[in-house]
């Protein structure tokens, strides 16, 4: 099972990582906090001091068009918020 899906990069996130340390991931719904924790400091090196842990419900949407509605879902995921040691710091563009 892979725990981590991918990094959020959004301009939140963005903030957040240069205030307070504080970084975002989609992770596998069936990851619990250890699991979280133990997956970003092996693959990022750095110490982990919190993880928060939201799950969102996927929504239905609709779409109207000129020949018909068009019914739709989105995903459900977990979301991940991880506060790391002062001092260390995760760069998501190194290895691109």
């Amino acid at each position: 099972m892979s725990v981590l899906v991918k990094p959020l990069i959004t301009e939140k996130m963005t903030e957040l990582s240069e205030k307070r340390n504080q970084y975002g991931f989609i992770v596998n719904r069936k990851a619990n906090k250890v699991e979280i924790r133990k997956a970003i400091e092996g693959q990022y090196n750095v110490t982990v001091t919190s993880v928060n842990t939201m799950i969102y419900a996927g929504k239905s949407k609709k779409r109207f068009t000129k020949s018909a509605i068009l019914d739709g879902r989105t995903n459900h995921f977990k979301k991940a918020v991880v506060t790391v040691a002062d001092g260390d710091v995760i760069d998501f563009y190194a290895n691109i």
